[in-house]
């Protein structure tokens, strides 16, 4: 596989080699991607739980357990007021 790096890519790589925390090209790459992995399956699995809780409270709002939107932020509010 080959790959092109744009020269500001080219420069980030040059500035990363420089630190001396990376021996090479290859290293920083490498390091990259484990880092976008890392950060793809966090993403994953916030957007599964937020699904979750979107179902979940779609649910109690369907069963007549929630509150509506002026009343929460009434609440907030005197939480906030309490709070001071």
């Amino acid at each position: 596989m080959s790959i092109t790096f744009s020269p500001e890519q080219e420069q980030i790589i040059q500035v990363l080699l420089a630190t001396g925390r990376f021996n090479s090209v290859d290293e920083v790459i490498q390091t990259a991607l484990r880092l976008l992995a890392e950060e793809t399956l966090s993403y994953q699995g916030w957007l599964e739980e937020t699904r979750t809780k979107i179902d979940e409270g779609i649910a109690s709002l369907e069963s007549g357990e929630g509150i509506d939107g002026e009343t929460f932020v009434n609440q907030l509010l005197t939480q906030l007021k309490q709070a001071k």
